[in-house]
């Protein structure tokens, strides 16, 4: 407790607004993060990204060095004109996904297919087995 008389403004109010998630998550780098499902089955990975409302131009699938990377980004621009006024309005969102691959696919056979809001990965598994896990002795 203080007992000199303080003749700085109450800041508070205005720090709990800056702390605030809501205007957090309004200013992170991806505005924009779909579902995404993995299964793991016997003879593949498959890998399902919730995007609808995009069209598939408006993604980006890329594999290198064990790292799948699925981005995707659409803009839309409304213009309406009248006597009086002109209201024109952009949206945009965007997404990264970056996803560490095992080491038993094939990274030259991922197949990619979108449909009805839906991008659909197949990602083979080659036949060579994982590294078994390994015990190391403490000296």
């Amino acid at each position: 407790m203080t007992l000199i008389k303080s003749k700085l403004p109450d800041w508070t109010s205005l720090t709990d607004f800056f702390d605030d998630d809501w205007l957090k998550n309004r200013f992170k780098h991806s505005d924009w993060a779909p579902a995404v499902n993995v299964v793991d089955n016997e003879k593949d990975y498959e890998i399902e990204v919730a995007a609808p409302g995009l069209k598939k131009e408006d993604f980006n699938v890329t594999v290198e060095n064990g790292i799948l990377t699925v981005s995707g980004k659409t803009e839309k621009e409304e213009e309406e004109k009248d006597k009086n006024y002109t209201r024109k309005e952009f949206s945009s969102k965007s997404f990264v996904k970056n996803f560490t691959l095992p080491d038993n696919i094939e990274e030259d056979s991922v197949v990619a297919k979108y449909q009805d809001g839906v991008l659909s990965l197949v990602l083979n598994k080659s036949k060579k087995e994982l590294p078994q896990k390994k015990e190391v002795k403490i000296k």
